[in-house]
């Protein structure tokens, strides 16, 4: 065999394991998360609450403004249990008149209606709305942020602690990028209508002054829809933007811009990243049966696990073709059975590692079978225990 030939061998075998290694390479390798410029960011897909990107996630940061997410959180808390109503009116307290930094403009002792105050919290970011709606809701702006601390830890926000309503510097003021993701899927995800009404208004006018949302984002790209900017000397630029598209929607964080425009920017490069990057599937819907499972000494020999809840999953672009997914279940499975009892998960795996595990659940209540059913099984499990 001539050298010519022994090369030609050698770059043909060459191709085809090179092929053969093209086609077999896992892509579950995540993207490496993006530089910006900004002190902290995040990125979290809201199906599947799978964080996408991260920098400096648990740093302490000051939330400035967006300290106004909880007060909102709260303010929509306060109306679905009939504490406050959109129509009613809030007289304006000599505290949140002369309130300090953005202002919608409201005049001591008047009264203003609720969803005028949440329009001007939320589009005009206005402190003297914040102070309004928080003496609204506790009488006090100090009693609210007790509230405000009561449901950050509820969210599981804990390494966040506020002191106000408004988002102004305090050295106790502080929060996360990691807790503020939480907070805004918390608020997108229990109160849909309320974040559809406020969020994506682009301009309010109160008191004869119009006033824009300070959310570049919602005249730059069709897809956000929300949610709040912040500033603050100290915090620097930030912001909370969401983004749905063809379904799917993630929350970006950015904290800690230099500028206006930066903050915007750095947001949109977060966002693309999310999108262009990852894939979202709903891979079981809830409730849906996924395998019957034998139980003992019940009234029925079956009982469906179903999928205890919607359940996505977010991996790189490619990579839900090369998931694995392992059913277990509880062995042996003894009635009585409820329904919603946990009886089994499935994990899915890329290359081998668990990526998400999924909790199964029965579908019914199954009841003791009779004093026989109950005997005989007993019978069979020891058997089969030898």
């Amino acid at each position: 065999m001539t050298y010519s030939t022994l090369k030609s061998n050698f770059c043909k075998l060459s191709l085809i394991f090179l092929t053969f290694f093209i086609q077999n390479l896992s892509y579950a390798v995540t993207p490496p998360s993006p530089t910006l410029a900004v002190k902290a960011y995040l990125l979290k897909d809201m199906n599947s609450q799978t964080v996408l990107a991260s920098s400096n996630a648990d740093m302490r940061v000051e939330p400035a403004s967006l300290t106004k997410i909880m007060t909102a959180y709260l303010s929509f808390k306060a109306i679905k249990e009939g504490k406050l109503t959109l129509n009613q009116t809030l007289q304006i307290s000599e505290h949140a008149a002369k309130a300090e930094g953005s202002r919608m403009f409201v005049v001591q002792n008047s009264l203003v209606a609720v969803d005028d105050l949440l329009h001007g919290m939320i589009i005009q970011s206005g402190n003297d709305a914040s102070i309004t709606l928080a003496e609204g809701v506790a009488f006090s702006e100090q009693a609210f942020a007790n509230l405000m601390n009561a449901e950050a830890q509820r969210l599981g926000m804990l390494q966040t602690h506020f002191i106000n309503a408004t988002g102004l510097p305090d050295p106790d003021h502080y929060t996360t990028a990691n807790d503020l993701a939480l907070l805004a899927s918390a608020l997108i995800n229990d109160f849909p209508e309320e974040y559809k009404r406020y969020y994506s208004v682009k301009e309010y006018t109160y008191n004869n002054i119009t006033q824009s949302n300070r959310n570049r984002l919602l005249w730059l790209d069709p897809f956000v829809d929300g949610m709040k900017t912040g500033h603050t000397e100290s915090a620097g630029y930030c912001l909370i933007s969401s983004a749905k598209r063809d379904g799917i929607r993630r929350v970006a964080v950015v904290l800690g811009a230099p500028t206006d425009a930066a903050r915007a920017t750095e947001s949109q490069k977060l966002l693309n990243f999310g999108f262009q990057l990852f894939d979202t599937t709903l891979v079981y819907k809830k409730n849906q049966a996924i395998k019957p499972i034998k139980v003992w000494k019940g009234s029925e020999a079956l009982v469906n696990a179903v999928a205890a809840k919607n359940f996505f999953i977010t991996l790189p672009k490619g990579d839900i073709k090369l998931l694995k997914a392992e059913i277990s279940s509880t062995q042996p499975l003894i009635a009585p059975i409820k329904k919603g009892q946990a009886i089994g998960k499935i994990e899915f795996k890329l290359n081998g590692a668990t990526v998400q595990t999924l909790p199964l659940v029965a579908e019914k209540s199954v009841e003791v079978s009779g004093i026989f059913g109950q005997l005989w099984d007993t019978i069979k499990l020891k058997l089969q225990s030898f």
